[in-house]
């Protein structure tokens, strides 16, 4: 059931992306060339997917706030491209091909990035289903998550942990920046939009909190245990970069109970609530099948 559902919102999420960006210069178009390069490259659109599915347990059709999703993936994006560069952690493939700065170079690699994390917010503008407020607050929300107090801050903390045992405690920190912010701002886009009430919003907050951690978790799992086919990277990447990981501070099997602990309290969240939230029970599953 959860395969269907991922192939069938990627499918939709990717017909949106695909109709987003067109040069209204022709002088830009190499610009927009870039971006839709990384943009349309594939992977698993799990960020829209989150706010997709959240907003489909509380009864909502997702296509009408379609430009709110792109702008979540526009920004996922955008991250992964400044992420691959030679100054960060200077990756050669992502999803299985060459990283944008290896096809069109490092300038118009930084200035692609730049393109998608501010087109989001024009997109996020250009909606007319959700109302002034809700639109003020979505805005706000993709803001601070990919922002220095969320995404950027977690990026920065990693570069300056290179080649540093950093303790557990500050590695959560990292990470809730660095990949759980998009995670909660994710869950907390379809909430807004949503117009769910507080009690509802602190469970699928818990679950989102959780979420996030256990992807970063499974994500150093997979860096130890995944191939390049399966990463559509190469693997290995935090030990040649002398990082701190669960892996590396837990060992692999003190990785996968800390876990399957967190892949707990996520479903725990889940059934505080009143609403079909199979789907996004089943994404826990499914990341925790990437432990083994």
């Amino acid at each position: 059931m959860l395969q269907a559902y991922l192939i069938n919102s990627k499918h939709s999420i990717e017909q949106w992306l695909g109709n987003m960006l067109q040069s209204p210069i022709v002088e830009f178009e190499p610009l927009y060339e870039s971006m839709n390069y990384s943009l349309l490259l594939g992977g698993k659109r799990i960020r829209p997917i989150l706010t997709k599915a959240v907003l489909e347990s509380l009864s909502i059709d997702a296509e009408q706030y379609k430009e709110f999703l792109c702008a979540m993936e526009c920004i996922h994006t955008y991250s992964l491209i400044h992420d691959d560069l030679p100054a960060m952690d200077n990756d050669d493939y992502r999803r299985g091909k060459l990283t944008n700065h290896k096809v069109y170079g490092e300038g118009l690699a930084i200035l692609a990035g730049d393109g998608l994390l501010t087109y989001a917010f024009q997109l996020c503008s250009q909606n007319t289903t959700a109302t002034p407020e809700q639109q003020i607050k979505a805005i706000h929300c993709l803001a601070k998550a990919a922002g220095p107090e969320g995404m950027v801050g977690g990026q920065a903390f990693d570069m300056l942990s290179e080649d540093k045992q950093i303790p557990l405690e500050e590695l959560k920190v990292l990470h809730s920046g660095k990949t759980g912010a998009l995670f909660n701002a994710s869950v907390e886009l379809g909430l807004i939009l949503g117009k769910a009430d507080s009690q509802t919003y602190t469970h699928y907050m818990t679950y989102a909190n959780r979420l996030g951690l256990l992807f970063q978790i499974t994500d150093d799992i997979l860096d130890v245990i995944g191939t390049i086919e399966e990463l559509g990277k190469t693997p290995g990447s935090d030990i040649r970069q002398h990082k701190s990981t669960y892996v590396s501070l837990l060992g692999l099997e003190g990785a996968r109970a800390e876990a399957k602990k967190t892949a707990d309290e996520a479903h725990q969240a889940l059934s505080q609530l009143n609403r079909n939230t199979e789907i996004l029970g089943a994404i826990i599953d499914y990341l925790m099948e990437r432990t083994n």
